[in-house]
């Protein structure tokens, strides 16, 4: 098969470039030496808590297409929902979705 790019790296900025490419019809190849993708922003769950692997990480911004882009991936507040566990694990299993499948092989 033929790509268009190949993408050394799932983290940051190697999910959201294979994603934006394969939202205009370009064919990616990521290639990811760990064994999950989000490189340090990374979260397990644990106790129904979402503990980040590589330490904290907090995203703020203040710039409203930066807010807008977050929202495409359907994330919703985890803290609100912390009090509806199914809720809160379907919303997960979506919010993840969108930069997954982009990623095609994890070596």
């Amino acid at each position: 098969m033929k790509y268009d790019y190949l993408i050394v790296g799932s983290g940051l900025f190697g999910s959201v470039f294979a994603y934006e490419m394969t939202k205009r019809g370009k064919k990616c190849l990521v290639i990811e030496k760990r064994s999950h993708i989000g490189g340090n922003v990374y979260t397990e769950e644990e106790h129904s808590i979402n503990v980040h692997k590589y330490g904290a990480h907090i995203f703020h911004t203040s710039n409203k297409k930066v807010a807008l882009f977050i929202r495409d991936f359907d994330c919703p507040n985890k803290q609100a929902d912390r009090n509806n566990d199914t809720r809160r694990k379907e919303n997960n299993k979506r919010c993840g979705a969108s930069i997954r499948h982009t990623v095609i092989s994890v070596i």
